[in-house]
Parts: C-alpha cells; sequence; structure tokens
C-alpha cells in the first residue's frame, strides 16, 4: 500500500506535534517533514516532492505565499490550510489565492482519522512520483539567424508568479534577453528563480551585479535590496545598484525600465499583474523614447493596479490577456529594431 507523503507546516509547536502524533498513527500517512515558516517549508517541499501538504492559514495569507503556492502546482502538490484559532471568531481576511487552487481550510480540532480520510480524498488524483513530466528541454529551438536585436524588460507585483510562469511558458530556448522584476518578500527572490527555471525552456538565473545576458537567458530581481539597471554592451551587462526604494519599491520596475531608455527603440516591455503604480513612468518614458509596450488586461490580473496606472498614463500601446502576452512579446521582438544613433556614453549599443 502506498502511503500519502505529508509535509506539515505550521508555527504553533503544541498544535504541529498534536497534529502530527495524529497522522504518524494511520497507516495510509508518511510524515515527511514538519516546518514552522514559509522559507523552510518551500526548501523542504522543493527537497522532497510530497503528495501533500498541511499549512497554517497565517502562513498561507503571508504575501511570499504565492511563490510557495506556484512550487505546488508545478509539482502537483496537495494542500490544506488549518483554520488560525480565533476567540473572537472575526478569523483572517479570505486567501486571495482560493479561487485558482484547492485550497479549503479544516479545523485544527479535526479528528485524526477524518483527517487522514480527508487527505485521502484530496491525493487520490495527485501525481505520483516518477511521472512528473519531463523539464523544458534547453537546446535550441529555433534558427539563430532568426535572433533581432531586441531585449524584453518585464514587471509584476501580486499575482506576478503565476502572471511570469504563463508569459515565459510561451518563450522558446533561445528567447531575447529578458530582463525581470518581481515584488516578493526578502528571501523567496531565489526560489522564485529557481521555480521559473525549471518551468521554462529558456535559462532563467537571478541578476546579479557586472553579468552579461545573452539569448537564451533570463535575468529575474525579486527579494533583493538594490535596483536592477542595463549597463549597455553585447551581450548586455546588468548592475544591481543600492539607494533608496522608488516608487516605494527595491527592486523597482521603474528603475529597470528607465535605466533601458538609451536602447528604448529595441525594447519590448510589458507590465503584468500588480498593486501600486511602480512601472507605470518607467513604461510611458520608455514608449515616447520608441520602445513597444504592452500591458495585461483588468480581467485577467488578479490586482489591476500597475497595469490600470500605466494604461492611464498612455504608456501602454497594447492591453492584452495574460496568455496573449507572451507570443505578443515574441511578434514584436521578431524584426529588428532600427540602428540606432551612436551613443555618447556608450550605454545600451545596438548588438
Amino acid at each position: 500500500m502506498s502511503k500519502i507523503s505529508l509535509i506539515l507546516a505550521h508555527p504553533d509547536l503544541s498544535l504541529r506535534r498534536q497534529l502530527a502524533a495524529g497522522l504518524r498513527g494511520s497507516a495510509f500517512i508518511e510524515l515527511t517533514a514538519e516546518t514552522h515558516d514559509l522559507m523552510t517549508t518551500y526548501t523542504a517541499v522543493e527537497e522532497l516532492e510530497p503528495m501533500a501538504v498541511l499549512i497554517a492559514e497565517r502562513l498561507a495569507m503571508l504575501p511570499e505565499f504565492e511563490v510557495m503556492r506556484a512550487l505546488f502546482a508545478a509539482l502537483d502538490v496537495r494542500w490544506l490550510v488549518i483554520k488560525t484559532r480565533s476567540i473572537t471568531g472575526a478569523g483572517l481576511p479570505a486567501s486571495p489565492w482560493d479561487k485558482r487552487s484547492d485550497l479549503f481550510a479544516i479545523d485544527p480540532e479535526i479528528p485524526p482519522e477524518d483527517l487522514v480520510a480527508t487527505l485521502r480524498s484530496l491525493t487520490r488524483t495527485a501525481r505520483r512520483r516518477g511521472l512528473q513530466p519531463e523539464p523544458p528541454a534547453r537546446g535550441p529551438s529555433g534558427p539563430a539567424d532568426n535572433r533581432s536585436n531586441r531585449f524584453i524588460l518585464l514587471g509584476a507585483s501580486t499575482g506576478g508568479v503565476d502572471a511570469l510562469l504563463t508569459v515565459l511558458s510561451s518563450f522558446p530556448a533561445n528567447c531575447p534577453p529578458t530582463f525581470i522584476v518581481q515584488h516578493t518578500g526578502g528571501g523567496f527572490g531565489e526560489s522564485l528563480t529557481r521555480l521559473l527555471d525549471r518551468q521554462c525552456a529558456a535559462q532563467v538565473r537571478p541578476a546579479r551585479d557586472g553579468e552579461r545576458v545573452a539569448d537564451g537567458q533570463i535575468v529575474v530581481a525579486a527579494g533583493n535590496r538594490a535596483h536592477l539597471h542595463l549597463a549597455g554592451g553585447a551581450p548586455m551587462k546588468i548592475a544591481l545598484r543600492s539607494g533608496e526604494p522608488i516608487s516605494g519599491h527595491m527592486p523597482s520596475v521603474d528603475a529597470l525600465f528607465t535605466s533601458a531608455l538609451p536602447g528604448a527603440p529595441r525594447a519590448v516591455a510589458a507590465l503584468l499583474t500588480g498593486m501600486g503604480r511602480d512601472g507605470a513612468q518607467g513604461l510611458k518614458a520608455l514608449r515616447d523614447a520608441g520602445a513597444t509596450t504592452f500591458a495585461q488586461d483588468e480581467d485577467t490580473c488578479i490586482v489591476y493596479g500597475m497595469p490600470r496606472a500605466a494604461r492611464d498614463l498612455g504608456a501602454v500601446q497594447t492591453s492584452l490577456p495574460l496568455p496573449q502576452i507572451g507570443p505578443a512579446l515574441l511578434n514584436a521582438c521578431a524584426s529588428p529594431a532600427p540602428a540606432p544613433a551612436p551613443a555618447a556614453n556608450g550605454r545600451i549599443p545596438a548588438r
């Protein structure tokens, strides 16, 4: 009889021990790990690839849970939320993810036999080890002479993890150089990058100061305390620059977009789902300087904040549903941009 591999994630040690004791008594459950915070849980899920996760509601309500939930989806991990005990009964606000997952809450006092039955029902159609899809191929997926001199810029915030997975899933292994700023909590940038890399044909890596980015490479700035800037050259060089938050964020989408202004005619930029206004001014400056600009439409956004601000500024040439953005970016990159006039400072020269 195959057991359900399970991770139990809860910051309350006494409750975690109570639930674990009931689960260990079941012939159907293999409790592979107990964790107390989101980062430890993410690492455990990545390494152990359990069939299911029991997670505290307070952890599921953290903004960084967006990355956790995307990992669940990538590995086909089923998950249940353990309700927060509340004397007043007020509880917590509804999770923003419950309409896009198999999330539903269980009472922390649930009898062990009922919890096991729920887990068995939940994992009945879950993947089994060895049956997961093969990772995307890393080899070239198109003729090298089809590459243009263009590059892609992406900015996202709330809901951006799913949005980036959707957009990048359409990118071939030899996609144009791509630069991304995603708002997420500290410590989760590397986790997000690994998640995107395992799901994409192109190579995805964290942005590191001084590195160069060529065709088939995607760099992500997320959760770090520096702004991502383009610094020119061929292949293009990047720089991580400290300083104050811009548009309320570090790294900032506006910082990335404005750093690309010297090469704007070659830039293809998109602003995806997110709260606030970060990226709107930068996208407007890019459009005014000759870039091709897109934004995610309202119907497919988790939060229509950043794209709305950009639209209202006149920064967006085309608003598109999320599934159409990846192909649109690639189509815009298919033909070479006009050769720019020589730049006095040498930044972002034509390739």
